[in-house]
């Protein structure tokens, strides 16, 4: 076996020993060997658009300090190559420091610096250094705050808004083929009155579209841009014009218009933001559960459940019982869920973390932000295109089952009062008899009056028939 390859680099606290090829320095590699903890890194599928967001910070901070005559040109385009380069993603894998860090994200912040000069300097034939050039104007206690806001961002408008959109659309289409079939509803798990089908639907989109909105309004805060408080807030070492060039800047590259936030202390110190962020990630988990249980209990049986719809037969259910299938698609939904619960538990805990002047949480409030945000995009597809737009309804089971639903009866309590209403119920139910022929028995109504009265259809639209 070939013997690894080191070089030694320098940085304030000493000599460092670095795998040779690696495009990290000094810090990074110290980050390396101190955070040893979990093996997850930025460089994760659902969390590499944190690696892009870097990359397009340190762009634009290039160009920014370019325009302010404080970089100079060749300096400037080398840098702004290599920042392309790696938000492409051509060098994920030189992003290996560990979630689990220093709060400010100060090792990953390091980490982009000194990759981004190692390819400024090949690019440029002149030394870019880390610190002085790449992150000129700029400290880790903006960059990464501003990283999260933007990858954030990102993901939200390219993946999770479609897929909502998507499921909204997958649902209404779905609830107007299935308008008119009227249906059992059930409160407390219990038969209640009837209901259509479609109502049951839409209440779902309305759910989805009331939690649309709400993610659309912080997609908007996510544009206010940290990046300008420097070290605490107060612009330390930055050009007076730097954060609003910046930010248009960012604008041109992601073609959306940020702005800089009007209290840099408040966007170092604290993660309001990213909280609200998740409380809305959290809140649509909660709908998606909502939705699969449902569908969960309509698909349950197929014989000694409420079987009201069969969902598409995908995979076998068990390893020792033939023949068996499982709801395995909302069953995957409802656990991505309770992973974004989970997420946002430690989100809320993390933004607990702004001690005076600047959080120490941040690396992991952007991890968990991105894998909720991802994980929700993956489990409202697959919610879409392999149970929603694909179950059958099992009228036969819906029709045995509200002919002889006792809480029909409900409809006669104008008419007869509550508490006769509620004995032919128990008689109903008590012999297994339909509703219509015990209340035949019971009272001197008609039984073309009491057909009306009961019908499961009228009562589906609510309101007293006259």
């Amino acid at each position: 076996m070939a013997k690894k390859r080191y070089r030694l680099e320098e940085d304030s606290l000493g000599k460092v020993k670095i795998p040779f090829n690696a495009l990290w320095g000094a810090q990074t590699q110290r980050a390396i060997d101190n955070f040893p903890v979990s093996g997850i890194s930025f460089n994760l599928p659902f969390t590499r658009t944190f690696i892009m967001a870097l990359g397009v910070i340190k762009d634009a901070a290039a160009k920014t300090n370019k325009s302010l005559k404080l970089l100079d040109s060749k300096r400037s385009r080398a840098i702004v190559r290599a920042s392309k380069e790696v938000w492409s993603g051509k060098f994920d894998d030189q992003f290996p420091v560990d979630i689990f860090q220093t709060g400010s994200g100060t090792s990953t912040n390091m980490n982009a610096n000194e990759v981004i000069a190692k390819l400024a300097t090949k690019f440029s034939g002149v030394t870019v250094d880390p610190n002085d050039h790449v992150n000129m104007s700029q400290s880790s206690n903006d960059v990464i705050p501003t990283a999260i806001n933007i990858s954030c961002h990102c993901d939200m408008e390219h993946l999770l808004m479609p897929a909502l959109e998507k499921l909204i659309r997958t649902i209404e289409n779905k609830a107007k083929k299935v308008e008119g079939i009227t249906k059992t509803g059930r409160t407390h798990l219990m038969d209640a009155m009837p209901i259509d089908m479609s109502d049951e639907l839409l209440a779902w989109k309305a759910q989805l579209e009331a939690s649309q909105h709400f993610l659309k309004e912080v997609l908007e805060l996510l544009l206010v841009l940290p990046q300008g408080g420097t070290a605490v807030g107060t612009g330390i070492n930055a050009h007076a014009r730097f954060s609003k060039l910046f930010a248009k800047e960012v604008s041109k590259l992601g073609k959306c218009k940020t702005v800089p936030s009007d209290n840099f202390f408040r966007s170092l110190s604290a993660q309001d933001t990213s909280l609200r962020v998740s409380g809305e990630l959290r809140n649509l988990a909660t709908i998606l559960t909502k939705i699969s249980n449902d569908l969960r209990w309509m698909n349950s049986g197929p014989l000694t459940g409420i079987g009201e719809i069969e969902l598409k037969a995908l995979q076998p259910g068990s390893s020792i019982m033939p023949g068996k299938v499982n709801p395995v698609i909302p069953e995957s939904v409802a656990m991505a869920c309770a992973d974004v619960i989970g997420n946002d538990t430690a989100v809320a805990i993390a933004a607990q973390s702004g001690n005076f002047q600047l959080n120490v949480m941040l690396p992991v409030i952007a991890y968990n932000l991105l894998k909720s945000i991802n994980i929700l995009s993956g489990a409202m597809n697959i919610l879409a295109d392999k149970a929603i737009k694909s179950f059958k309804v099992n009228k036969k089971n819906i029709e045995s089952g509200l002919n002889k639903n006792p809480i029909l009866v409900t409809a006669l309590n104008p008419v007869i009062g509550y508490e006769r209403a509620a004995a032919i119920a128990k008689r109903a139910y008590r012999e297994g008899k339909p509703i219509l022929e015990v209340a035949m028995e019971e009272t001197n109504l008609s039984k073309s009056r009491l057909e009306k009265i009961l019908d499961p259809a009228n009562l589906a639209k609510g309101g007293i028939k006259k």
